[in-house]
This record gives structure tokens, sequence and C-alpha cells, in this order.
């Protein structure tokens, strides 16, 4: 990288973050406009979010160098989501600071950052969702706290009230030491799209 695009005082390290991150929401930029919370609700899956009185987040963006989902073929790859909302989200170490059902919150506030990412990889039309494919759920815990799969049940639940028997998926749930930025929770996630 050349130094002449560094501003003084930022890392090398820094700045290709930053650029990367740029990258990634300069290429989400096309698809912002449809999931903007408060958009235009119209198809079957908007009115099923709305009859449960879910409003999707706008999706997360990136916080290093990775994009938030890959298309390959008819597979949407959502990068991991972590415990976030607008209020900052659920931190902390389960079996310590946070007991199940707040882990649980945290899980479905990782639902919810997932279906964001999936609308925008869709064009803002969840409708073209077939089948939620596989979840993959990493809690952050002490080691001595052993309901890692009764935490993940609040994203996996979630994805079943969404979308009926097409949101049953496999699933990965494991215990983490740590999580970045100290959130409780992340999933990442395969949804099979039309």
């Amino acid at each position: 990288m050349s130094d002449s695009i560094r501003a003084p005082g930022v890392s090398r390290r820094e700045t290709t973050l930053f650029l990367g991150a740029a990258l990634c929401q300069a290429a989400a930029a096309p698809y912002a406009e449809a999931t903007e919370p408060g958009s235009a609700m119209t198809g079957r899956i908007d009115a099923r979010l709305q009859e449960l009185g879910i409003t999707l987040p706008t999706p997360p963006a990136p916080v290093a160098s990775y994009v938030p989902f890959v298309i390959v073929g008819n597979v949407v790859h959502v990068s991991g989501q972590v415990s976030v909302d607008a209020g900052g989200g659920i931190k902390g170490k389960l079996g310590d600071q946070i007991e199940v059902e707040e882990g649980q919150a945290a899980a479905r506030l990782c639902a919810l950052n997932l279906l964001a990412q999936v609308k925008a990889a869709c064009g803002g039309d969840l409708d073209r969702v077939r089948r939620v494919v596989k979840l993959n759920g990493f809690v952050n815990v002490t080691p001595q706290f052993d309901p890692i799969p009764q935490v993940m049940n609040g994203c996996s639940d979630l994805m079943v009230s969404v979308f009926g028997d097409a949101g049953r998926h496999a699933r990965a749930a494991v215990g983490m030491a740590n999580l970045p930025m100290g959130f409780a929770v992340e999933v990442d996630g395969l949804f099979e799209v039309e």
C-alpha cells in the first residue's frame, strides 16, 4: 500500500481495515434503500415479520476486512452477526454476568441481524428465501457454562417463527472463551434462495 494514501499518524493496518470496511459498505449500498427500517413491507415474509411485531434493523456494517455476505449459486453465506442493536446490544459471558434467558435474547438479536443481511442479499425480498440451511452459533461462556444449545434456541426459534418449516435448519452451537468486542453471542448462517 502506498504511504501517500495514508493519513498522518494512521497505521498501515488501520488504513487497510478502513478501506476494507469502505469497500464493503460500497458493495452493500445498492441494497440499502430496500432494507432501511420502515421501508414498505410487501411480501409474505415481511407480512409475517409485521405480524410478529418485528422491524428488522439496518444491516450492520462489517467491523473488519470482510463482506457481510457472499452469494454462491443459490446460497447466501452470511458472515457472523453479533448480538448488537441500536442500544448497543448484549455483551458479557454466559455463566457470569448473563443467564440463559438473556443469552437467548442475545441470540435473537443475532437472528434479526442475519435476516437484515439476507434481506439485503435478496434485494429487499425475503420471499426469495427457500430455506434456512445451517446456523453456526458461538456463545461467549465461562468454562462451567453448559446450556449452550438452549441459548442458541433464541436464534433458531425465531427462524422457525418467521419461515415456518423452511426455517428448520442444521446447526452447531459452541462455547467460546471470548467473542469480538465482548458480545455475548455471534451467529453465521447459510440460506438457500431463489
